[in-house]
């Protein structure tokens, strides 16, 4: 099974959960994926509410689902599965 990797901008203790779109590096890299999640960055619960949502939104397993990089940054790469 292939996997793809994408680029996560997390906002942990928002007013919501929701994926806000995709925007440009600023770094001029890839384009990155701003995610918002109520869950506070302590002891893992944002990383766990963030790849609820992806697996929520991308349908796919939570188990299938990793950060590759950025475990305690905001600025993440995620592994998610192919098509």
């Amino acid at each position: 099974m292939s996997t793809r990797r994408i680029r996560v901008r997390l906002q942990p203790r928002a007013s919501r959960n929701e994926l806000k779109g995709w925007t440009e590096d600023p770094a001029g890299g890839d384009r990155v994926l701003q995610v918002r999640v109520t869950a506070p960055p302590v002891d893992g619960k944002a990383n766990k509410a963030l790849i609820a949502l992806l697996a929520k939104e991308f349908k796919a397993p939570k188990s299938k689902i990793k950060i590759v990089q950025g475990e305690t940054s905001r600025d993440k790469l995620i592994e998610l599965p192919g098509e």
